[in-house]
Formats: structure tokens, C-alpha cells, sequence
């Protein structure tokens, strides 16, 4: 795919349009699939996704008045995933999701030094929509004030901790929110990465149909304020697994019970004085194991949570006699 300088399509009302804006609509609609109500939601959700997800939450003033406009959007969505039609949460979280990542394979996805395009995922991103990794320009990288925190009455802070990955969206959401994003480098990534690891927030990779079906952007979310961490308290499938789950040895485990209190997804407790985890809650952050003093706690790969997003894996598996992996140039 290529942009050159002032290249618009000859449609009239691409005029109109930023160059990032043209850039976004034209990816969308040479995917196969994408349609014009497809492009339009990405248009929507890219460019008000303060007003888009404080109405999803009910943070937003106009919650109440714009309610019947998600609920319709929110409806077209679900028909777009009509093998689980009957299940309208399942549906939405089809087209709308997070893989949770820990700190390793999240800075794997902001240190990417080439152009990929991975797909036929779904043992590792288990839905039927927004499973691909495409990445052009990996080196595009934007910091924006999160927008899930920024709606809450009292957020957490920092604010600026999701990080929008590779291009259309890197420019799009620049261009679009200038006075809440700036351009960063990777190794300022990593630092975000760092800084919210040590606050004990999960790192999530982020999927959306309607930005052309695949990864955009990591999430550093707090339980307080996420929505997709929200949502799946509330039992709608927003997250997947990292494909690892906490693991206790007993012979170390004091019993002090801190890693109960950080534990985002409540996946922990303490039985005879030893810390005890639910692997069915765990989603494998490790938020736990970098707080457990006596270092009683690690990772341990689980089958049944799925496979890990592990970027540097698949680019050398897939690699290989280039199935599954192809490059791109723009």
C-alpha cells in the first residue's frame, strides 16, 4: 500500500478529508469485508473515542441522550458475528477486544523493526473478527491520553498511557488529537511500558473490526478504570488470556497476602496461609509475580488459556518460507 504526497482517490469529498483520514479510508475499503458502515464506525472511533467510549461506560454527560446510538452501532456490530447471534456480549466482543500481554511481549509489539502482516490467529486472539497483526511503519508511535481514564470523575494518573501502533492509525489519531497525543520514539514506549508495569497495571493488546479488523494500539489499564476490564467483571468475553496463569511455590509463599491486593482480575487468596490462584479468573498478566517479595510466584505456560502473543516467535516460525508472515512496503 502507498500514500504519496497531496494522492487523493478522485472522489470529491476526498478533499475534504486530512491526508491521515484519506490514508484510513482507503486501507478500509481495499479490505475485503469492510464496509461503509465499517468505515464509518472507525472514523467515530478514532476521532471521538473519549465521546465513544465515555458513552460506552455511562461516564459521559451524554450518556443517556447518545445511549440509543451506541446501542444501535453496538447492534449492526453484533450482526456482523452471526455464528454467535445469540449472544449479544459475545457478539460485541467479537468485533472489539484485548489480548492481555505481559511486559516482555508487549515491548516486543513497540520494538518491531520491520514492516509484518500475521494473520490466522486464532489460537492465539480467539475470535471470529480483529485477529490480525499488521504492522506499517512500526516505528509510528503515538501516545494518547487514555481515553477510558479520562472520562472517569477521578482517574488515574498518568493519563497518556495508550500507545497507538503503526500506521493509518499512529497519524490518524495525531492528526485528530493533537492536544491529547504526541509522536514518541520506541524507547519512550518502553519506558510507558516500564512505568505502568510497576504501577501494577495489565498491558492489553487491542483488536477493533472497525479499525480495519486487526491490532492498533496497547492499553496499559487499571481495573478502576478500564472498560474492557469493566466489561469482563460483568461476564461480556472483552479479554483473552495471555496464555500463561500464575503459578505459587509453597515452599517460598510467607502467606502476607499482597499479591491478593494487586491482583487485577481477583484471580488470588490465601488457603492455610498460602497463596492459592483460580486459574479459571487468572488471565496470566503477572502483575502478582513482580510484587511478591519472597518471589514466590511465576508464570506458567497453560494450554487451555490459549497461546501467547509473542511477536518475536511467530515472525521466526511464520517466517519461514514465508507462510504466514509477508511484508509490506508503503
Amino acid at each position: 500500500m502507498s500514500e504519496g504526497k497531496g494522492e487523493t482517490t478522485g472522489r470529491p469529498w476526498d478533499w475534504l478529508m486530512r491526508r491521515s483520514t484519506r490514508f484510513l479510508m482507503r486501507a478500509s475499503r481495499e479490505l475485503e469485508g469492510h464496509t461503509l458502515f465499517d468505515r464509518l464506525h472507525g472514523y467515530v472511533y478514532g476521532g471521538f473515542p473519549y465521546l465513544y467510549i465515555g458513552v460506552g461506560t455511562g461516564e459521559h454527560p451524554l450518556a443517556r441522550m447518545l445511549g440509543p446510538v451506541a446501542r444501535w452501532i453496538l447492534s449492526r456490530t453484533d450482526q456482523r458475528s452471526e455464528s454467535e447471534a445469540d449472544d449479544g456480549g459475545r457478539a460485541f466482543a467479537d468485533g472489539y477486544h484485548g489480548k492481555v500481554v505481559p511486559l516482555q511481549q508487549a515491548t516486543q509489539l513497540v520494538t518491531v523493526d520491520e514492516e509484518i502482516r500475521i494473520t490466522d490467529l486464532e489460537q492465539i486472539i480467539p475470535y471470529s473478527r480483529a485477529r490480525d497483526i499488521v504492522l506499517m511503519n512500526p516505528d509510528h508511535i503515538v501516545a494518547l491520553e487514555c481515553p477510558c481514564r479520562s472520562v472517569r470523575a477521578e482517574p488515574c494518573e498518568p493519563l497518556e498511557v495508550c500507545l497507538i501502533v503503526g500506521e493509518p492509525f499512529a497519524s490518524f489519531v495525531a492528526d485528530h488529537h493533537a492536544r491529547r497525543s504526541r509522536w514518541i520514539d520506541r524507547e519512550e514506549a518502553v519506558a510507558i511500558l516500564r512505568a505502568e508495569d510497576e504501577r501494577g497495571h495489565v498491558h492489553h493488546a487491542f483488536f477493533k473490526d472497525a479499525m480495519l479488523d486487526r491490532f492498533y494500539a496497547i492499553c496499559n489499564c487499571c481495573s478502576c478504570c478500564c472498560g474492557a476490564m469493566q466489561a469482563h467483571r460483568t461476564g461480556v468475553p472483552m479479554l483473552a488470556p495471555s496464555g500463561y496463569v500464575s503459578e505459587v511455590d509453597p515452599r517460598v509463599c510467607e502467606g502476607c497476602g499482597i499479591c491478593l491486593d494487586v491482583c487485577p482480575f481477583d484471580a488470588l487468596s490465601l488457603r492455610d496461609g498460602i497463596a492459592h490462584v483460580d486459574e479459571d479468573a487468572c488471565m496470566g498478566c503477572g502483575v502478582c509475580v513482580a510484587r511478591c517479595g519472597p518471589g514466590a510466584l511465576g508464570l506458567r505456560r497453560e494450554a487451555a488459556q490459549g497461546e501467547p502473543l509473542d511477536v518475536r516467535s511467530l515472525r521466526e516460525h511464520r517466517g519461514e518460507a514465508g507462510a504466514g508472515l509477508m511484508m509490506e512496503s508503503r
